[in-house]
């Protein structure tokens, strides 16, 4: 059974709302969630995560917002935060990984972080068994790509172009993936540009993918209530999971 991950923006449009389609997602397909740390400048998220990003702190998040949505949502569904370096290192990761262990979080994703200072934490984010997740993108030389994934924990996130989130650019990743998948036996999920339409040509070959903008432009659609918003988000879920299924 290949393995859907959903990304939502923490605390956006509210805080409780976030517990609610966490929740109501992981009984609709989803098997990991990935809650997004709003942050002022988003570089590898295209125009409507970095929208919503941006309302979300309009409208006040704070860290500890997503340790209380964490709380809630990590014992019941797998669940990892992404975010930015600066968001994590702000909270003191001596503190903060071993607080994630304890929350139940199962790892973090850190887009702006190169594998070569990841290295420098390895030893705090395996002491507390939290997956530091690895990427690779089609840019990658073989030897790169060795170095990356060989030591690649819970899951490697194959970026499926050069370029932004939400793009829905089609590239064969054929020879991308036999690159990875011979130096590991670390499942590897397709992200960016997978929606209903995409998916089940990204996860060929593939062992699950990433959707992110489009549940988040369900969640910018100010003529939808709360309700339908949460809804419309798990009927999306379940034609992905179908489709990659």
């Amino acid at each position: 059974m290949k393995k859907l991950v959903a990304y939502i923006t923490s605390g956006y449009p509210e805080k409780l709302f976030s517990i609610d389609l966490a929740l109501a997602l992981g009984q609709s397909g989803v098997d990991t969630l990935e809650f997004g740390v709003p942050f002022s400048d988003p570089v590898a998220d295209g125009p409507l995560i970095e929208k919503a990003n941006h309302k979300a702190l309009e409208d006040g998040f704070k860290f500890k917002d997503l340790l209380e949505i964490s709380e809630v949502v990590a014992p019941q569904v797998d669940t990892l935060w992404m975010g930015y370096f600066n968001s994590f290192y702000q909270q003191n990761l001596q503190e903060l990984i071993p607080l994630a262990k304890k929350i139940q979080v199962n790892g973090l994703i850190i887009p702006d972080l190169p594998h070569e200072e990841a290295l420098l934490y390895e030893g705090l984010f395996n002491e507390n068994s939290i997956a530091n997740i690895s990427f690779v993108a089609p840019t990658d030389s073989e030897a790169r790509i060795k170095e990356v994934v060989t030591d690649a924990q819970k899951f490697i996130y194959m970026v499926a172009y050069t370029g932004i989130t939400g793009s829905g650019k089609a590239e064969n990743l054929q020879a991308f993936l036999s690159d990875i998948k011979k130096y590991t036996q670390t499942p590897v999920y397709v992200g960016f540009g997978v929606n209903a339409k995409t998916a089940k040509d990204k996860v060929l070959g593939a062992d699950g993918v990433i959707v992110g903008s489009a549940f988040i432009d369900i969640l910018l659609k100010d003529s939808l209530s709360y309700t339908q918003k949460i809804s419309n988000c798990c009927e999306l879920a379940k034609i992905i999971k179908n489709e990659i299924n």
